[in-house]
């Protein structure tokens, strides 16, 4: 049987696949015409966010039986037409949490000291120490919006960092959260309480926009927003609104409405941090995830098994 793996994933994926007796082909960053009709002949296909599994992918698919995500959201795949062909679709929620959250954290770090305008301004020849007063995290107040896989380790860190941390996440029980260490609240309180906020949530009708002019509202003065989540949970204007109006005081982000964002209405701001979608861009974690992908196809297709399926109720 044979799997094409459509984006660019460390050589492991391709290993484990023809280990377990698999014929892999590696096509990272196919064109539409050509990716559909190299997926004609293909049993399975394994992605990460470049590739985009749409409906128009999907009808060109006929051997296809599954497709897994090498990374966490599944976004950039049409679940529901996979399921109407009885595609399964699966994910790899773990590989990359520790990087992810890593990565907020960092980038609250930064956002906290300014170090990346700094570095810029100090590089530059200036000597410019009053400009970039920062503030400190010990005692500040963390909010987390979605407190899954990714939340919960961003919660662990900023813990060791004595900070207070508040959470809303519909389906943590308060007994989980007592022994995290931290305090459910509604999303309102949330906002009105907290010195910086961090976004860990999928992209669904729900959080599509979120962060808007009315949420924006409910939030301290002079909040802090990190987002390493997706970029169409903000209202884009409405964000730069507040930043230039001081309500949002500084913000970090890795990821945007369109991607590759090569440009934005966030990059020529002072007060705002891009990266371009690296959170889960480490060694550490593309290896694992490259390999569990692998892994799951495997087994699916040679054993019947299913890990980490999306849609396994469809099928």
């Amino acid at each position: 049987m044979k799997v094409l793996i459509a984006d660019k994933a460390d050589s492991i994926c391709e290993k484990t696949l023809k280990e377990r007796g698999l014929e892999a082909v590696y096509k990272p960053g196919l064109a539409l015409p050509d990716l559909k009709k190299e997926i004609a002949s293909c049993d399975a296909v394994i992605v990460r966010s470049a590739t985009k599994i749409t409906s128009e992918v999907v009808d060109a698919a006929s051997k296809l039986k599954a497709v897994a995500r090498a990374g966490s959201g599944v976004d950039t795949i049409d679940v529901a037409a996979c399921s109407a062909k009885k595609i399964l679709v699966m994910n790899t929620p773990f590989g990359n949490t520790v990087s992810t959250a890593e990565h907020a954290i960092s980038m609250m770090m930064a956002l906290a000291r300014h170090i990346p305008q700094a570095h810029a301004s100090t590089i530059a020849g200036k000597w410019e120490k009053s400009k970039f007063e920062g503030v400190e995290l010990t005692g500040k107040t963390l909010g987390i919006v979605g407190c899954g896989n990714v939340g919960s380790v961003v919660a662990d860190r900023a813990i060791g960092l004595k900070m207070n941390v508040l959470a809303f996440d519909p389906v943590m029980t308060q007994e989980k959260a007592e022994k995290m260490g931290i305090k459910l609240v509604s999303l309102d309180e949330l906002f009105a309480k907290s010195d910086f906020i961090t976004f860990h949530v999928t992209l669904n009708d729900k959080t599509k926009n979120m962060i808007n002019k009315e949420s924006i509202a409910k939030m301290k003065k002079g909040v802090r927003l990190i987002n390493c989540a997706r970029g169409a949970i903000m209202v884009e204007g409405d964000v730069k609104s507040a930043l230039e109006s001081g309500h949002i005081s500084g913000m970090a982000i890795d990821v945007y409405a369109k991607e590759p964002a090569t440009e934005s209405v966030f990059f020529s701001m002072p007060n705002v941090i891009c990266t371009p979608h690296i959170a889960a861009s480490t060694k550490d974690a593309q290896i694992t995830v490259a390999r569990q992908a692998a892994e799951q196809i495997a087994d699916y297709l040679l054993e019947g098994k299913i890990k980490h399926a999306v849609n396994g109720d469809k099928i």
